[in-house]
């Protein structure tokens, strides 16, 4: 007897990365299981919501953080999978089976990443209640809670929408507040495009990242990070997990299985640490600025009298400064820095090995490897498969 052939609609807007990992791992259950299942979905990723009610099939996997798919969806007679944000209050959650990203957790992931840091001024970046983003209201609540049990200071600042029309507007007012912030200040944005908002205000205003303002987001979004100077740490989510879950308890429904209604929390993957949250409890205003330099410039092949220069002080001053706050020379670090950027390009970056070589600064690739090899025992060859994964 053969098994039924299934026809599954995915509502999803997968031109969003979020949206998009959630598909892919529907995808990976569907691999795994072998289930033998026909999948709709819009082929231009978009989500049209006119007149699908008619023609869902016979299961659904839907964005349940869109009000209007939720809308839609109400009293229909198939089974349905919501996937979508994590609430505190149990009432919010809505009347379906329910995958969730544990926004708690995520923040709380954050929150602890920079805590590590040595960082003990902490603000959020969310969204404007207007926005009708229900998960970024969820995170700024979490956040409130988390400094209050922790009984730290926490700033918030909702910010503006951005759209065009008022992108200046909004950056503007977005400068102001981050003008107000106390040096070492952990910002927590409530994704990565708003952190990214953040990086370019620091950039525009000379406010050193991560040595003045740390800044971390939620979502490790492919796209987000190469968009800033500044590498962007932040909070990978288990969607991949979230899409696999939701097409294995659809699996379990067309089988007809008698099940309590299913709230499943998927927790965070990882913190994926880069520059902006790479910080150093450095309290010598030289030293900031100095080091600010170097991390903008390292790989343009300055040398120590440019950093001079720029932060105006003799060599003997700066270099006794750099000892006492660091316990590293000024050309050391000149040196770590080339280093450290080429070895994240190699890992996080298909660019040919000579490529990366001249973008760091190295006069010859010859040079490259045996410097390289002198810090790491390993060619940069090596080291790039031994990394293996691109992250």
């Amino acid at each position: 007897m053969f098994e039924k052939r299934f026809r599954i609609s995915l509502l999803f807007n997968a031109n969003k990365a979020y949206d998009r990992q959630v598909v892919e791992g529907v995808g990976e259950y569907l691999q795994a299981s072998q289930t033998d299942w026909d999948i709709f979905i819009e082929e231009d990723f978009r989500c049209r919501i006119e007149n699908i009610r008619e023609c869902l099939g016979d299961g659904v996997i839907a964005d349940y953080d869109d009000t209007a798919i939720e809308a839609l969806l109400r009293n229909v007679e198939v089974p349905i999978v919501g996937v979508g944000g994590s609430y505190h209050r149990p009432e919010d959650y809505p009347p379906v089976h329910y995958i969730a990203t544990d926004n708690a957790a995520l923040v709380e992931s954050a929150f602890l990443h920079l805590k590590e840091k040595g960082i003990n001024r902490f603000a959020f970046y969310g969204l404007p209640a207007s926005s009708g983003k229900r998960w970024a209201q969820e995170r700024e609540y979490a956040f409130r809670q988390l400094v209050a049990k922790e009984r730290y200071q926490g700033v918030i600042y909702q910010g503006m929408e951005t759209a065009p029309a008022h992108w200046q507007h909004a950056q503007n007012r977005l400068a102001d507040w981050l003008q107000t912030l106390p040096p070492q200040t952990g910002i927590i944005a409530v994704t990565d495009a708003r952190a990214r908002h953040l990086l370019q205000v620091c950039e525009h205003l000379k406010i050193p990242v991560p040595e003045k303002l740390c800044v971390i987001g939620i979502d490790n979004e492919e796209l987000t990070r190469y968009l800033s100077r500044v590498a962007l740490s932040s909070v990978a989510q288990g969607t991949h997990q979230m899409g696999y879950q939701a097409a294995k308890l659809l699996h379990r429904l067309l089988d007809r299985q008698s099940l309590p209604l299913q709230r499943i929390l998927v927790p965070p993957v990882k913190v994926v640490a880069r520059r902006s949250t790479d910080y150093r409890s450095l309290r010598d205003p030289a030293v900031i600025q100095a080091m600010h330099y170097i991390r903008g410039n390292a790989c343009k092949g300055i040398k120590v009298e440019q950093v001079l220069d720029a932060v105006g002080m003799s060599r003997s001053n700066l270099e006794k400064r750099f000892k006492d706050e660091t316990g590293e020379t000024i050309h050391t670090i000149i040196h770590s820095e080339k280093l450290e950027r080429a070895r994240t390009l190699l890992i996080s970056s298909s660019l040919p090995i000579n490529e990366i070589s001249q973008m760091c600064g190295y006069p010859s690739l010859q040079y490259f490897y045996s410097v390289f090899k002198k810090s790491y025992a390993t060619t940069p060859r090596e080291y790039r498969r031994q990394s293996g994964e691109i992250f």
